[in-house]
């Protein structure tokens, strides 16, 4: 029985329970997400592709925001949900690099030379071939586009094969894929900066000294650290450095180790105990003392994995497939798969990520920095290279910041097209590999 599961049998049953625990379970199953975010691009190429296509456009350029005096704060929908909402998606992400590098398998450098070699060759390798194809067009900025992997998407497709998967395949790509987001990360804040307002970039840098100091002084409130991380996200967005780098670096800054030891906990149970079984109903301050209660048992856990559980069905469930019905919608025409901007991902992403992990790997063990996991050879190796060209979310926000207009609809067209091929690439490679094993 699953910790959703058993948490209303300490409680009283209500018949609402029937409905919550299977939701709650299903809302942490993380192939789950990836289901979720494959209907919502397919709703947003569905009506993209319609007779309501104007209206689909047209709803999320809608202007949303407040003004106080002569203070205006108004932007379109899209542009809150990828510059605010996916700052949200960004913090997960950052959680996620602290946590592996921390207590992960990219915390012992042995471990993580093969998924880190294999990262650096899944993004210098699409890149290159990217620029090859577009080196003086006017698509060049798009670079960065065939860099990223989608993990939801990723997880979506192992979750397919099932058992045919080995977990050490499973941890590779995994790790390739954090990795792989910390490049991502770095070519978003790198690349794709033109201009800083050093007054707002001062001001968010304030907000994150203000943050490490916090932590240092033992603050805990997550209230306190919402507003900060407010001010920060604020302080980016006006800079002109993309503000989702917010997200990640108070992500990194989370504590990766619990702050409440397994002893001290024992020790506030039997208290517990001694209170709850004596009179109970005539202690006073019960409030307190269950609020106190509370903020020691949420302290059992270090704060990147209590908000990792916390905000993944937000993220998982909500703003992924927000971000891909606001940005996914695109008028498909034959004949774009044949624009150079999208040809140029399609051989980044089908091609170059696959090829570029497959060759940093094969140096890495070949120079004895590196081994490789154990029930997994070179065509399992392969075959995760090319799921990894499942680019989708971060590859369309990229795409978002580096190219416009008819290019962006090219480049978006392109994804879409690389990442199925990706896929079925992928899938159809571990479907062979498993037979021929068993055979």
């Amino acid at each position: 029985m699953s910790e959703q599961e058993r948490a209303p049998a300490l409680m009283r049953a209500e018949p609402i329970h029937r409905l919550t625990v299977p939701f709650q379970r299903f809302l942490h199953v993380e192939a789950a997400g990836g289901v979720v975010l494959l209907v919502a691009t397919v709703t947003a190429l569905v009506l993209a592709n319609s007779s309501a296509a104007e209206s689909y456009a047209a709803f999320w350029k809608t202007k949303v925001g407040f003004e106080f005096g002569s203070f205006q704060f108004k932007h379109s929908l899209q542009h809150w949900i990828n510059d605010g909402l996916m700052v949200i998606f960004f913090f997960v992400v950052g959680l996620e690099v602290k946590r592996e590098l921390v207590v992960g398998e990219l915390r012992d450098m042995r471990r993580a030379a093969l998924p880190i070699a294999a990262a650096l060759g899944g993004m210098l390798v699409p890149a290159l071939l990217y620029l090859a194809t577009q080196w003086g067009e006017p698509g060049q900025r798009g670079w960065g586009i065939p860099m990223a992997t989608d993990i939801a998407f990723v997880v979506g497709c192992m979750a397919v094969m099932g058992s045919r998967v080995p977990r050490s395949l499973r941890v590779f790509l995994l790790s390739l894929a954090i990795a792989d987001d910390i490049g991502a990360i770095l070519v978003i804040a790198i690349g794709y900066t033109e201009s800083v307002d050093t007054t707002s970039l001062l001001l968010a840098l304030v907000g994150v000294a203000v943050v490490v100091a916090c932590a240092r002084v033992g603050v805990r409130s997550f209230a306190v650290y919402t507003i900060l991380g407010a001010l920060i996200w604020y302080g980016f967005h006006e800079s002109g450095v993309h503000a989702t780098i917010a997200g990640v670096i108070l992500g990194l800054l989370t504590p990766a180790r619990s702050y409440v030891s397994s002893g001290v906990f024992a020790e506030m149970l039997e208290r517990v105990h001694d209170v709850v079984h004596g009179d109970w109903e005539a202690e006073s301050h019960r409030a307190e003392k269950v609020q106190s209660f509370q903020a020691a048992t949420r302290e059992m856990v270090p704060p990147t994995e209590y908000l990792e559980h916390t905000l993944h069905p937000w993220v998982s469930f909500g703003i992924m497939p927000l971000f891909a019905l606001a940005n996914a919608g695109v008028a498909i025409r034959v004949s774009d798969l044949t624009s150079p901007v999208a040809i140029a991902i399609m051989l980044g992403l089908v091609v170059g990520k696959p090829v570029g992990i497959l060759l940093f790997s094969w140096i890495a063990v070949t120079l004895k920095w590196a081994r490789l996991p154990e029930g997994v050879g070179w065509r399992l190796i392969t075959a995760g290279g090319c799921l990894a060209g499942i680019g989708f979310t971060m590859a369309i926000f990229i795409a978002g910041l580096a190219v416009e207009g008819e290019l962006l609809a090219d480049a978006k067209v392109g994804i879409l097209g690389a990442s199925l091929l990706a896929a079925l690439l992928g899938l159809s490679l571990i479907g062979t590999s498993s037979r021929s094993s068993s055979a």
